[in-house]
């Protein structure tokens, strides 16, 4: 006999690997007679009201062994509260022949069960989901056979997990990867504080952007502006990939030149201007390590901007989509697909 009477899903999602996950959860539930509401983190006010009393679920991806600032501010803003909550990732999935590689949680579930517990919430479940990973930044789309393959796999792991849940059993599953997850910790903390803003001057429009600004009005952090009539990325991005996959003009590309280029020039700026014009001896790796990183940051600012003016003209346009892999066809794109299609 079920003990849970009703469920909240929380999710966020860029290209709808945790909606799938939330909705999937909320079809087991509607089965199980279980009352279910789904809700947006995108979409919640900053100011969140009290959560009536039912089992709250959050289910978010994993960005840089972290759950995305997105996520982790709603987690901060939610109201005191004594309910039951099952913390959830979808964390970047892979196939090598029939084994599903398995993603890295990393501080995710650290992080948002201690800001939780402080709330008074008792957590009663972390649970990773290897959904197909949508980093196009990194690596290329997974093709159609692995997407439905994964799929497939997680609808029934998540049967599996939703039976433990809606009994009002306790469910842990990310205790077996806890010893990778502290290891990899130091790159999550570095990712937070630095690394994602690297990655939030990676993007641009080619010059095939049609300007409508279907990227603007989809971002889920308003991190794109209108800037010279051509969308502009602000620090404010959560590589989440939304924009990337959903355009209709592939026109959104990372530009893994201009990467290149600024890690060079850092790393030569760094030598030239701190160890032979100031001469200071550094010592601590860690000290040296964030001083770089902040140069980095800093130049890659200037030459973002520089690139960005740039673009409207054809031919400079053209250089920096042949230096980025997004730009060819073989790349590909990712979006969560429907289940009718993995179902097949």
């Amino acid at each position: 006999m079920n003990t849970i009477q009703k469920v909240i899903l929380f999710y966020f999602s860029g290209t709808g690997n945790a909606k799938r996950i939330a909705l999937w959860f909320s079809e087991f539930a509607i089965k199980n007679r279980i009352d279910c509401e789904i809700v947006d983190i995108a979409k919640c006010d900053k100011n969140i009201p009290p959560i009536d009393d039912a089992l709250v679920c959050i289910i978010s991806p994993i960005h840089g062994f972290n759950y995305p600032k997105i996520t982790l501010d709603f987690i901060r803003n939610v109201p005191k509260g004594n309910n039951r909550v099952v913390l959830m990732n979808t964390r970047a999935g892979m196939k090598i022949g029939n084994f599903v590689t398995p993603g890295l949680t990393g501080i995710a579930f650290f992080v948002s069960s201690f800001i939780l517990r402080n709330k008074g919430y008792k957590i009663v479940g972390q649970i990773p989901f290897d959904m197909p990973s949508n980093w196009l930044s990194i690596h290329p789309a997974l093709n159609e056979k692995t997407v439905k393959y994964l799929h497939r796999t997680n609808y029934n792991r998540v049967e599996k997990h939703a039976v433990n849940i809606f009994s009002g059993q306790r469910d842990f599953l990310a205790y077996r990867d806890v010893i990778q997850d502290i290891l990899i910790s130091p790159i999550a903390i570095a990712y937070y504080f630095l690394g994602r803003f690297a990655l939030a001057k990676s993007f641009y429009a080619t010059i095939d952007c049609d300007s409508r600004g279907l990227c603007i009005k989809q971002c889920p952090v308003q991190a794109i502006n209108l800037f010279h009539k051509h969308p502009f990325w602000t620090f404010k991005c959560e590589s989440c990939m939304r924009c990337m996959n959903n355009c209709p003009k592939r026109a959104i590309e990372t530009a893994h030149g201009l990467l290149i280029g600024v890690s060079i020039v850092s790393s030569v700026g760094f030598t030239i201007v701190v160890e032979r014009v100031l001469q200071l001896e550094i010592h601590s790796s860690f000290i040296r390590f964030t001083l770089s990183s902040v140069i980095f940051i800093a130049i890659l600012w200037i030459l973002y901007y520089i690139q960005h003016v740039l673009l409207k003209y054809r031919i400079l346009s053209k250089i920096v989509s042949l230096l980025s892999l997004t730009h060819y066809t073989c790349w590909g794109r990712y979006k969560s697909i429907p289940d009718k299609k993995w179902k097949e």
